[in-house]
This record gives C-alpha cells, structure tokens and sequence, in this order.
C-alpha cells in the first residue's frame, strides 16, 4: 500500500534537508566526470557550487534571471523562513537562510518526483558558477 504524500506540506527543514543531498550528489558527478579524483581537491573544489554563500549567489541570480517559477519561489521562501536551530559556521544568518532555501527547493523537486527540474537548475547553477558569476 502506498500513500501519496503531498510535499508542498512539509517544513521547510525537512525540504533543505533532502535537497542539500540531492543537489551534493549532482555536483560530485559533475565533479568526479570533469576528471577530479583526489578528495582534498574534490571537497575544495565542491565549495564552489554547494557552500551557502555559493547557494545564496545562485539564488540571486535565479531571481534576476527569472529561472524560477511562482511555485518553486514559494517552496525556496518556506526554506529561507523556517526556523532552523543550527547555522553555519563560516557564514552569516542571512546567507544561510537564503542556502536553506535553495536546498529547499531542490529538495521539494526530488521528493516531488521533478528529478528532471533538479537537474535542468543543477545544470544551470553548474554553468553560473563556471562562468564566474557566483563571485
């Protein structure tokens, strides 16, 4: 017996914390398929796209883009707005809201069944932070 499971329901928290494996596991094939193989660089490397302040750029650049639609704007608020009782150790609160959000987002997609969404904005975050625009 399966139940279906409306997504759109669950906190914020919950969300950021799927998505932030989601989004991990992108990046890390992305990164082992361009040839990186040693993990010290791998980890260095992956700062790039997954960190908050990297997050918090790509969602800015979402925004001013226009890459998102009205409903993944509402799940990326409900991560940003939830209270979360831990932070990030090398980042301020609003920037790590604003990552929450992002994982967010990713993570409603997953679990909603959209992998190809997830994919198609990892894809297009992997180019924002290749060109530069994240900095």
């Amino acid at each position: 017996m399966t139940t279906e499971v409306d997504y759109r329901q669950l906190n914020g928290v919950a969300l950021a914390y799927m998505g932030d494996a989601a989004y991990e596991v992108i990046i890390r094939r992305h990164l082992i398929a361009e040839g990186l193989a040693k993990p010290n660089h791998l980890q260095k490397t992956a700062t790039h796209y997954v960190s908050a302040k990297a997050q918090a750029a790509l969602i800015n650049l979402m925004e001013q883009d226009k890459v998102l639609s009205e409903d993944e704007w509402t799940m990326f608020k409900r991560g940003r707005n939830a209270k979360s009782y831990t932070h990030a150790k090398n980042t301020d609160v609003v920037t790590y809201r604003i990552s929450t959000g992002f994982e967010a987002l990713m993570g409603y997609l997953a679990l909603s069944g959209k992998q190809d969404r997830v994919d198609e904005l990892s894809q297009w975050c992997i180019e924002q932070v290749e060109a530069g625009r994240t900095e």
